[in-house]
């Protein structure tokens, strides 16, 4: 299609399903090569393998740095640089009143949706600035990071540090030209809420529609939504944006989403 990321290099975490693989397919239409990383191996290896030459796959567990920073080391030993990070991989997680929230399962929820990020964040930037900039750096929080009442409590607390982290990163990178921003995506169909929704992964198309239903413009929040904003700030049309969180929620936030609902 066009050349709007020709010949740069991408690392995307949860990128074997979901958000994550609409952003693989849509930076590999726009030039970029990309690293698959994902706990999904066979998921995983069967997206890269469709990609062919442009994607490779690295098993990554976001919980394991060893993981993470072997993802990035896949981007710049197999295609010789690291130019765009995003830090997708998600879970719900934990659910329930907080008096019955256990610590272990606080803590897995928190271990996969801040600090994978923060270990995305750490070892891209490490490479970003070896390399000399610049470079995008990219995490998904959530609408629920914005306001209460709009997603589990752990989710929720965590995805509002996913969006302090960026902003707090975005000034310490900014003179070596690295860009740091996040994306807020609402309730969006995606295997992951499919699950929440109706307990089957496979319903997304069931959940898109119970999604519109509730949209303020009609229509759900998709995968490929996301992909194209994750596209906008990896790309040179941000090259002025960053320490930003761009919603993507089709209107939820500006007119009051029902609490509960799982966002991502």
């Amino acid at each position: 299609m066009g050349e709007r990321l020709d010949g740069r290099v991408a690392v995307i975490t949860g990128g074997a399903a979901g958000i994550g693989e609409a952003t693989a397919r849509l930076l590999v239409e726009h030039g970029a090569r990309v690293v698959i990383a994902d706990r999904d191996e066979d998921r995983g290896r069967a997206v890269a393998a469709e990609l062919g030459d442009p994607a490779r796959f690295a098993p990554t567990d976001v919980t394991s740095e060893a993981d993470v920073e072997g993802a990035v080391r896949s981007a710049v030993d197999g295609f010789g640089r690291l130019d765009i990070m995003f830090n997708n991989a998600g879970i719900i997680g934990v659910t329930g009143p907080i008096g019955e929230i256990g610590l272990g399962d606080w803590t897995h929820t928190v271990d996969v949706l801040l600090h994978g990020v923060f270990l995305g964040t750490k070892h891209a930037a490490r490479s970003l600035v070896a390399q000399g900039g610049p470079g995008s750096i990219i995490s998904t929080a959530s609408i629920a990071g914005l306001a209460g009442g709009l997603g589990p409590h752990a989710y929720t607390a965590a995805k509002h540090a996913v969006i302090g982290l960026t902003k707090s990163v975005a000034n310490e990178l900014a003179p070596h030209g690295i860009r740091v921003n996040a994306i807020a995506p609402g309730s969006t169909a995606t295997p992951m809420t499919a699950a929440a929704s109706f307990g089957d992964p496979g319903r997304t198309a069931e959940t898109a529609e119970l999604m519109a239903g509730a949209s303020p413009l009609g229509y759900a929040t998709l995968p490929e939504d996301i992909a194209a904003a994750a596209l906008y700030l990896a790309g040179d049309d941000a090259r002025n944006v960053s320490g930003h969180t761009l919603v993507v929620d089709a209107g939820h936030t500006t007119a009051g989403l029902t609490p509960g609902r799982f966002n991502q």
